[in-house]
């Protein structure tokens, strides 16, 4: 083997160019100047599996795919997935305290977690529902990465994830493994039940049958420009019921302008109840 193959592509300008235009287009995401070390160490890989002498190639064997799994692949090589449970604690305390009190006497209480990732953040709404709302609650959890998805429908985690779990709701949801699984835990039927897992992109057409009176739509408008944000949050005000509660990131601010909704805790807002679903 000559010295030249243990060289990596080159990712020249115009190949970041292009893989810029195309998750953009595809996913919303704002790949600003200067990521082009993030893409390139995030894709090595995925070129080095596909054979591809160049990102030029891969790129072309990602557009030729039909059936997308490989435009897949490249977004979940691209987007960062790291969570934990009960992330940004003010919002679940919100949740419980605030929100869940008003519905017990609802049949049925579905939660939309439009960003779900790795799963642990549907997994904790899930236990804060179940503890308050019953076994016929539920919550519908979308994510853009395939790969997430199928890391959070396992429901199995490291220890580490659960340090802010309180210990009587880790024993009632989860199962802690012994032998080759000792160090991590798998959530139990009825937390696993209580989460409906579904692919879903935010800036392609989607729909539910009926509005949330709650959804999180946490640290993901991060990766958008301007327009795609505000485009985002006319999306999730179209989902949200009239009193409901849309719950972002902490460095997400998009929303305060929105004239449907209206301010109620530090990264959280009402829809006005006079609002419909337009």
């Amino acid at each position: 083997m000559t010295e030249i193959e243990f060289n990596s592509p080159q990712l020249t300008s115009r190949d970041f160019e292009k893989i810029r235009a195309l998750i953009h287009q595809r996913a919303g995401i704002d790949l600003h100047a200067g990521k082009e070390g993030l893409v390139k160490a995030r894709l090595g890989r995925k070129l080095r599996d596909s054979g591809s002498r160049s990102y030029a190639e891969y790129l072309a064997s990602v557009e030729s795919d039909r059936t997308g799994e490989s435009l897949a692949a490249l977004i979940d090589a691209l987007t960062t997935n790291y969570t934990f449970f009960f992330r940004e604690p003010e919002h679940f305390n919100f949740l419980r305290d605030e929100v869940l009190p008003k519905l017990v006497e609802r049949p049925s209480v579905d939660i939309w977690c439009a960003a779900a990732a790795t799963g642990e953040e549907p997994y904790t709404l899930a236990m804060l529902l179940l503890e308050t709302c019953g076994l016929a609650s539920r919550v519908i959890a979308t994510d853009i990465s395939t790969q997430a998805l199928k890391q959070a429908k396992r429901g199995v985690y490291p220890a580490d994830r659960f340090e802010s779990v309180p210990p009587a709701m880790l024993r009632k949801y989860w199962l802690r493994g012994e032998g080759r699984a000792a160090g991590f835990y798998k959530a139990k039927p009825d937390l696993a039940s209580a989460v409906e897992y579904r692919h879903l992109n935010l800036i392609a057409p989607f729909s539910f049958p009926s509005p949330f009176p709650a959804i999180f739509c946490r640290n993901v408008m991060i990766y958008f420009d301007r327009p795609t944000q505000r485009r985002v949050v006319d999306r999730m005000n179209q989902f949200l019921e009239p009193g409901g509660f849309l719950f972002v990131g902490h460095s997400e601010s998009q929303c305060a302008a929105h004239p449907m909704l209206e301010f109620a805790g530090p990264a959280v807002y009402r829809k006005r109840k006079g609002a419909g679903r337009e």
